[in-house]
């Protein structure tokens, strides 16, 4: 993979497991971070299929192509905007009393 933002999301991946484990959120707190980490690298797949596909499809400047490259870089976003808040919501409590705040 030489994709720069697919190995951004799997570093990212790492550090929430390890998280998840250093804090022991609950097996329905697993379950949500779990479908999170899914949902990001899932968009970032489809957006990658997209890219390969518009490129193989035409070198050339297509305004179509260039719309659909950027609707599916603007799901990435949302699906990484989504999980963000997701772990925040897990995991800033769980630092909080870990912390003793």
């Amino acid at each position: 993979m030489k994709e720069h933002n697919v190995w951004i999301h799997l570093f990212i991946t790492v550090l929430v497991l390890f998280f998840s484990w250093w804090l022991k959120i609950s097996r329905a707190e697993w379950i949500i971070v779990l479908f999170a980490i899914g949902l990001v690298l899932m968009a970032e797949g489809f957006n990658t299929a997209i890219e390969y596909l518009g490129n193989a499809i035409s070198k050339e400047k297509n305004k179509n192509i260039q719309k659909a490259k950027d609707v599916a870089a603007g799901a990435v976003l949302i699906a990484a905007i989504t999980s963000a808040i997701i772990g925040l919501l897990v995991f800033v409590p769980k630092i909080f009393d870990k912390l003793n705040f």
